[in-house]
């Protein structure tokens, strides 16, 4: 799926015609392990992954945490810094080969100003994000780590063999060979 694509279904429109287009897309090819989005760097896009898998990490005082993984046809980026134009405390990281579609936060502004779809767009693509963002905190306080690995194992499968083990541990809050052993379980 291209961005355009997902769009128009967010929108439930027919596809629009690239010439009609609100946005202002450039697509961008990034290799494995290439960070996308720098600690301390201020978040200029927002990113469409047409191909591959992205993670979202924040640093500790002790160590680096995963906060999310982001797959083909979502959206990603360091939300906060891009929102408020300030140095990012996160970092975006391509864990695979990935074919990203870019919007320019200044391109994403002057759409606003000008477009009713760009708005509702990113109306719904916000909601979207905080009730995932939401599930996500209630899931890290209500369920167990063997559950949360459960749901991702049921919902991103075709994913989860290009996810480094100590990078699903890390966003499970547990030790690898805490998850070995729940793989073991499940498997």
């Amino acid at each position: 799926m291209q961005f355009r694509e997902f769009f128009s279904s967010v929108l439930g429109l027919q596809l629009f015609p690239a010439e009609d287009f609100p946005l202002p897309i450039e697509t961008v090819h990034i290799k494995k392990g290439e960070i996308i989005t720098q600690y301390g760097q201020t978040e200029n896009a927002v990113y469409f992954i047409n191909k591959g898998i992205v993670e979202l990490t924040i640093k500790s005082y002790m160590t680096e945490k995963v906060i999310d993984f982001f797959f083909e046809n979502e959206m990603v980026s360091a939300f906060t810094s891009f929102l408020n134009q300030l140095p990012s405390d996160v970092q975006i990281c391509a864990l695979v080969d990935c074919e990203l579609e870019l919007i320019l936060h200044e391109d994403l502004m002057k759409a606003y100003q000008t477009s009713i779809e760009v708005n509702k767009f990113g109306r719904i693509l916000t909601e979207q994000g905080y009730i995932r963002k939401s599930n996500r905190e209630k899931d890290l306080l209500t369920k167990t780590a063997e559950e949360r690995y459960a749901e991702m194992f049921e919902t991103k499968s075709e994913y989860i063999n290009n996810i480094p083990v100590n990078k699903i541990a890390k966003y499970l809050g547990i030790h690898p060979e805490s998850l070995s052993r729940i793989r073991k379980k499940i498997n």
